[in-house]
């Protein structure tokens, strides 16, 4: 207990100054838990809005991915760029410095590989998620896939109950197979199922048609996912044509870490993100960076 002896009796109220209520940056989260809020605000960047995440999952099932083979090496490096990263909880033990200190967004679901039938995933237990102070935890969400649709839907309302309980946000990712188009109609449902579900933040695609449609119509922020690699300016263009539209941020990985100069694409990608270069100043500042000419 503090001393009594000496405690002066408070005045300094300023009853004529209004508090502030304030209203949090990232749409759809005002009312969330502070716990919520302080670990969306370690991955997207409060002066910008926007976050640029290293995605480095693939091997959970892929494999070693070219680019991937010695992730020591390869992104290790290209981490202190990064705003976030997601991967596995396996590649987070076994090749993550803790010292780095960057929010993860931690793959929280898994199950088949590329060598069977994809989709068909569980999650990971949230004890480990809490372990690993996981900044987000993520979930593939395969709507339209008519076999394992409601399994991934469930999986992300458990995640949801999990960000209620501990106050972690959940990344819903949408998952687009072979027979789904990437095109405004299927992302907007994509999107929206995942956030009436209770996504706190969505990953999806871009689109070149009526992405600003799939944008307004999900009342959460949605990331881009890169996709398959891209020339560096096309990726460039890509980024900044996704945050031009309303997109607050990208998570990519191979179109950084298997680009011919993974520090100088990233740091250029940031570029696009947070200060809102053009592609063409972009590539150049890539062009640069990497001494290309």
């Amino acid at each position: 207990m503090a001393d009594n002896e000496g405690n002066l009796e408070a005045k300094n109220f300023s009853a004529d100054v209004s508090a502030e209520s304030g209203s949090f940056f990232l749409k759809g989260n005002s009312h969330a838990d502070w716990g919520v809020q302080n670990r969306l605000a370690r991955i997207f960047n409060p002066k910008s809005g926007n976050t640029v995440m290293l995605a480095f999952d693939h091997g959970y099932i892929m494999g070693p991915t070219s680019g991937l083979e010695r992730m020591d090496l390869s992104i290790v490096p290209l981490i202190k760029y990064a705003d976030c990263i997601m991967c596995s909880r396996g590649a987070l033990r076994s090749v993550v410095p803790p010292e780095m200190g960057k929010p993860v967004a931690l793959r929280f679901s898994a199950g088949s590989t590329v060598l069977t039938e994809l989709n068909n995933e569980c999650l990971v237990g949230i004890d480990d998620a809490i372990k690993l102070d996981a900044a987000a935890i993520a979930p593939m969400v395969a709507v339209g896939d008519s076999n394992f649709e409601a399994k991934t839907v469930q999986n992300l309302a458990q995640c949801a109950d999990y960000t209620a309980r501990y106050g972690i946000p959940t990344l819903g990712v949408t998952a687009v197979g072979k027979n789904l188009v990437r095109d405004a109609r299927y992302l907007g449902l994509a999107t929206r199922v995942c956030a009436e579900n209770g996504a706190t933040f969505v990953k999806t695609y871009y689109c070149e048609e009526g992405f600003e449609k799939v944008v307004a119509g999900c009342p959460v922020p949605i990331v881009i996912a890169g996709g398959k690699k891209l020339p560096e300016a096309d990726a460039l263009n890509l980024a900044y044509k996704a945050i031009s539209s309303g997109a607050r941020g990208v998570d990519m990985g191979r179109n950084i870490f298997q680009s011919e100069n993974p520090p100088a694409m990233i740091r250029a990608v940031r570029a696009v993100v947070h200060e809102g270069m053009k592609p063409n100043e972009a590539y150049q500042m890539y062009c640069d960076l990497s001494g290309a000419r």
